[in-house]
C-alpha cells in the first residue's frame, strides 16, 4: 500500500510538472468548488427541518399554551417563533396533530387548519382547479383519519356539487367515509370519537352540514346515526353507573379496611367486601317554606334569644260596611197573577227590618323560599361485610421455654375476638359509610378463624431449624475452640524442643570451639607452626569485627540480642 502511495504521488508531481499555469488553476479551482460544494452540503444537512403546523402564526399566547401542553402529552417537540409559528419535525407529525387539535377543538377561531389545501397553477382551467381541490381536500383528509391510531385505512369520497342560481335549488354537499379499524378498538362504537370526526370533516368540506356525512365500516353499518345508537348510549350510560359504583365500593373499602388494619394489624382483617346500590336516575325535587318575619334581631350579649318575629306583616287593608233597613220586596210578577215564589220568600213578605254586613279584607306579606334541586345519583343502600381473625398466642413451660407438643409442633392457643368488641367495631363502621337507615345501610362484623395451618407449619420449621443451627454452631465453636487450644499447645511444646535443640547445638559448638582454642593455643606454647583453615580464619575475622562493633556500638548490639532473643522465645 505504501509502494502504490509513493508510485502515486511521483507520477503526480511528474504530471503536475509537465502541467501549463492554466491547467494548474483549473484543477485548483474545480478542487475549491467541489470543496465549498461538500461544506455547504454539510452546513444545510445539519440543519433541522421542520413543518408548519399552522400556516398562520397563532397571536393568542392562551391558544398557544393550550396547543403546545396538547403537543406535550403526545411527546412532539414543537418550536416557535417570534411571530408565533408553531413547527413540528415533519409533515407526518403535523398531519397527526392537527388530526388531534380539530377533533379536540383546540384549533383557535382565527385559524383555518385546512389553509394548506390551496394549490394554484395559472395554466389550468377552473374546472380543473375545482377537480384539484377536491382531490387534494379527500387525499389529505384521508391522511387525516389515516393518521388516527386505530384506523388502518380510510376512504373518503367528496361528489361534486353543481352550482345553480338559486339556492333553493342547489344540492346538498355529501362526504362519504369508510373506516377500517385495528382489531379489539372501539372507535366505531364510541361516539364521541365519531362526533370528533364529524368535526374534522366538517371544517375540512366548506358547505357541509351533519346531515350531509356518512361514516360506515367496511362491513357498510353507518356508525355516525346517533338517533339510532340511543340504546348504545343508555349501554353506555349503564357502564358509567358501574364505574361510578365500583369507585364508590373500592373507596369505602380502603378507607375502612385500612382504619381496621391499622387497628387489628393487616394479618388479622383480610376480607372487607362493600357493596353500594345506587338509583342513578335524575330526580328534580322542589321544596317552599314558610319561616317567621323577624322584627327585631336577637342580642349577641345575651345567652337567651331575644329575636322577635311575626307569622306576617299587613300590607294593605280594605273594609266594607253594607247596611239596609225598609219593607221587604216579594216580586210576584205582572199584576192579577199569581206568584211563582217559593215558599220562604212568601213568608217574608210585607216586613219590616233592618240589616248591616261588615267585613274587612287585608293583604299580609310572609316570608317564603322555594328550593329546587336535581338529585343524581342518590345512594341507595351500603352493605359492609367484614371478618376478623382472633389471636393465637404459643404456650409456654414454668422455664419460659415454648412447649413441644407430642407431634412436634408448637403448642398454642386460640382466642377469639369478644363479642363486644365486634360490636364496637360495626359501630366504627356505621359511623364511616354515615349508615342513616337500618333498612339500606347494613354491616355485618364477624369472628372467623382463618385457616393458618400453612403459617404455623412455616413457624415451626424456622423455629426448628434455628434451634438446630443454633446447636450446630455451639458445637462448631466448641470444636474450633479444641482445635485452637490443641493448636497452642503443640505450637508451645514444638517451640520448647526447638530452644532446647538450639541450646544443645549451640553448647557443641561452643565446646567444640573451645576444644579447638586450646588445641591452637598449646600449640602455640610448644613453638609449632599452626595452619588455620579457610573457614577457620573467615570465622576468627567475623568474631574479631563482632568484638570490635561491640566495643564502638554497644546499644544497637543489645538491641540485636534482645530482637534475636525475642524471636526464638
Amino acid at each position: 500500500m505504501n509502494e502504490w502511495l509513493k508510485k502515486f504521488m511521483a507520477k503526480l508531481k511528474e504530471s503536475w510538472a509537465k502541467w501549463t499555469i492554466i491547467q494548474k488553476g483549473v484543477l485548483v479551482g474545480i478542487v475549491a468548488v467541489a470543496i465549498l460544494a461538500v461544506v455547504l452540503m454539510f452546513r444545510m444537512s445539519s440543519k433541522p427541518t421542520t413543518v408548519k403546523l399552522f400556516t398562520t402564526p397563532v397571536s393568542d399566547e392562551n391558544d398557544r399554551v393550550r396547543i403546545l401542553n396538547r403537543l406535550d402529552k403526545e411527546n412532539v417537540k414543537a418550536d416557535v417563533d417570534s411571530n408565533g409559528v408553531i413547527s413540528v419535525k415533519d409533515e407526518a407529525t403535523a398531519r397527526r396533530m392537527r388530526d388531534i387539535l380539530i377533533t379536540e377543538d383546540l384549533v383557535p377561531s382565527s385559524i383555518n387548519p385546512w389553509s394548506f389545501f390551496d394549490q394554484t397553477n395559472w395554466s389550468t382551467t377552473d374546472y380543473e382547479r375545482k377537480i384539484q381541490w377536491q382531490h387534494a381536500t379527500e387525499e389529505l383528509v384521508k391522511q387525516h383519519l389515516e393518521a388516527i391510531d386505530d384506523v388502518t385505512n380510510a376512504s373518503v369520497r367528496i361528489p361534486p356539487v353543481e352550482e345553480t342560481l338559486f339556492s333553493a335549488d342547489q344540492a346538498p354537499v355529501t362526504v362519504s367515509v369508510i373506516l377500517r379499524v385495528v382489531p379489539g378498538s372501539d372507535l366505531l362504537t364510541n361516539r364521541r370519537r365519531i362526533m370528533g370526526i364529524q368535526k374534522l370533516l366538517l371544517k375540512a368540506v366548506e358547505g357541509l352540514k351533519e346531515d350531509g356525512i356518512t361514516i360506515t365500516d367496511v362491513d357498510g353499518n353507518q356508525v355516525n346515526d346517533f338517533e339510532g345508537m340511543a340504546g348504545m348510549d343508555r349501554l353506555s350510560q349503564i357502564e358509567k353507573a358501574q364505574k361510578i359504583i365500583q369507585r364508590l365500593e373500592a373507596s369505602y373499602r380502603a378507607k375502612i379496611l385500612k382504619s381496621l388494619q391499622d387497628t387489628l394489624t393487616a394479618d388479622r382483617v383480610r376480607d372487607l367486601n362493600v357493596k353500594i346500590g345506587m338509583d342513578m336516575s335524575e330526580k328534580t325535587s322542589q321544596s317552599t317554606e314558610y319561616t317567621p318575619i323577624e322584627i327585631t334581631p336577637s342580642d349577641p350579649s345575651k345567652p337567651y334569644d331575644t329575636r322577635v318575629t311575626r307569622d306576617s306583616i299587613p300590607i294593605s287593608s280594605h273594609t266594607v260596611t253594607k247596611e239596609w233597613q225598609g219593607t221587604g220586596f216579594n216580586p210576584n210578577g205582572p199584576g192579577g197573577t199569581e206568584g211563582n215564589n217559593p215558599p220562604n220568600y212568601g213568608d217574608l213578605s210585607n216586613l219590616q227590618g233592618r240589616s248591616v254586613e261588615t267585613g274587612t279584607i287585608v293583604n299580609s306579606a310572609i316570608n317564603t323560599r322555594t328550593t329546587q334541586e336535581n338529585v343524581m345519583p342518590n345512594i341507595d343502600s351500603i352493605s359492609v361485610a367484614v371478618n376478623i381473625d382472633g389471636k393465637w398466642s404459643k404456650k409456654y413451660d414454668k422455664n419460659h421455654n415454648v412447649i413441644i407438643t407430642d407431634e412436634g409442633q408448637m403448642a398454642r392457643e386460640y382466642t377469639p375476638v369478644p363479642e363486644d368488641e365486634l360490636e364496637k367495631i360495626a359501630s366504627n363502621i356505621e359511623a364511616a359509610i354515615g349508615s342513616r337507615d337500618a333498612r339500606t345501610y347494613r354491616v355485618s362484623v364477624t369472628n372467623v378463624q382463618f385457616d393458618r395451618t400453612a403459617e404455623h407449619e412455616a413457624e415451626d420449621s424456622a423455629y426448628f431449624k434455628a434451634r438446630q443451627t443454633r446447636t450446630t454452631v455451639m458445637l462448631a465453636l466448641l470444636g474450633t475452640a479444641v482445635v485452637l487450644i490443641a493448636f497452642i499447645i503443640f505450637r508451645f511444646i514444638s517451640r520448647e524442643m526447638e530452644r532446647r535443640r538450639r541450646l544443645r547445638e549451640e553448647e557443641l559448638l561452643r565446646k567444640q570451639q573451645a576444644a579447638r582454642e586450646q588445641a591452637l593455643w598449646d600449640a602455640k606454647e610448644e613453638g609449632m607452626e599452626v595452619t588455620m583453615s579457610v573457614e577457620e580464619r573467615k570465622r576468627a575475622e567475623l568474631q574479631e569485627n563482632a568484638i570490635a562493633m561491640a566495643k564502638e556500638h554497644p546499644e544497637d548490639v543489645a538491641m540485636l540480642i534482645r530482637t534475636w532473643l525475642m524471636e526464638e522465645s
